[in-house]
């Protein structure tokens, strides 16, 4: 394994995208995200990103050139075209503007179309934590799980994520996919040659399988797929929200972010932005916060929402991060040549 420190793997990261064609903005925004990922213990949404987008980069599939701007504008509603570049400038534009409407409108709604992988979806929330703003967000992605009860892939894992800010203590996160677990977590059992557990995914028969390959070829199973359609069901309201509403593509529209020739995706992201203040008022909202939170610590073994990763990240600013040999000798080939080492 590779150690490096936060602020060399951000470095690292921004000159393998910047080679394979992402401006100086797009691989430093990109970069500093999936560093926060593989900082949080989320290795599957970290670097291990990089070969895959600079491919995208380069055969066209992602625009590194693409400058994200608001193209509309309507009262607390807000709509940003990525430009098909990757997400995280676009995110930050979203946010950034999410954050000034909802300070002076109450709430924000803001959608990204013409979009990418969006990487961890809830830290696209933090900032607007740090305002003392609860967040939503919502993404979609290339298609990987049937509707409830059918065969092919017709949605994406789709995540949802929310954060809720408190007083002089780390805000709660959620943040979960809607397949019983995350895509790139077959994505790197794959790269690994691992086999993943039974429940997690089927093939291209529609057989449940431990073949992690076979599984990025079949399709992911819905959370609580076994007793439920809860899952399809989610992932459906997530999969309008974030398309037509905002006209971005459906996730049977684009291509799998899994090979390396395809269609620009343009898929969407959303996230709504709510000023407490607004309603019950920023004193009753951080009160009635803590007297959930206090109710919920009685018990032992209780671990609030987004504490572990938060506190792997604290550790991660210390003492950095690791990643395999075989990423890190990838790294430094396409920090040198832009392209991509199989």
């Amino acid at each position: 394994m590779a150690h490096l420190s936060l602020e060399e793997a951000t470095r690292l990261g921004a000159q393998a995208l910047r080679a394979a064609g992402a401006s100086e903005a797009m691989a430093l925004s990109t970069a500093k995200a999936l560093v926060r990922a593989d900082a949080q213990g989320i290795a599957s949404h970290g670097l291990s990103r990089v070969p895959q987008y600079a491919t995208h980069l380069g055969n066209g599939r992602a625009d590194g050139e693409a400058v994200p701007v608001i193209t509309r504008s309507k009262g607390a509603t807000v709509l940003v075209d990525a430009g098909q570049g990757l997400a995280f400038p676009a995110c930050e534009l979203a946010i950034a503007t999410a954050i000034a409407t909802a300070r002076e409108m109450g709430v924000c709604f803001v959608g990204i179309t013409n979009s990418h992988h969006c990487g961890v979806l809830i830290d696209h929330l933090r900032a607007a934590a740090d305002a003392g703003l609860v967040g939503l967000g919502f993404a979609n992605a290339p298609a990987a799980m049937a509707a409830a009860g059918g065969k092919h892939p017709v949605f994406g894992t789709n995540p949802l994520a929310a954060i809720f800010p408190r007083k002089n203590a780390d805000p709660l996160m959620i943040d979960l996919s809607l397949s019983e677990v995350a895509r790139g977590k077959v994505m790197l059992a794959a790269k690994e040659g691992k086999p993943i557990p039974l429940g997690w995914a089927l093939d291209t028969a529609g057989q449940p399988t431990t073949n992690a390959q076979a599984a990025l070829e079949g399709s992911m199973l819905p959370l609580g797929a076994v007793s439920s359609p809860k899952g399809s069901m989610l992932a459906l309201m997530v999969e309008l929200l974030v398309t037509a509403v905002i006209g971005a593509r459906f996730s049977f529209e684009a291509t799998t972010f899994f090979v390396d020739e395809g269609n620009q995706p343009r898929i969407g992201q959303a996230f709504i932005l709510i000023d407490p203040g607004a309603l019950a008022g920023a004193d009753v909202y951080f009160e009635r916060m803590e007297t959930l939170i206090d109710e919920m610590l009685q018990d032992d073994g209780v671990r609030l929402a987004g504490a572990r990763r938060i506190a792997l990240e604290a550790m991660a600013q210390q003492a950095g991060i690791t990643i395999p040999d075989t990423l890190k000798s990838q790294l430094d080939k396409l920090a040198q040549e832009g392209s991509v080492v199989n």
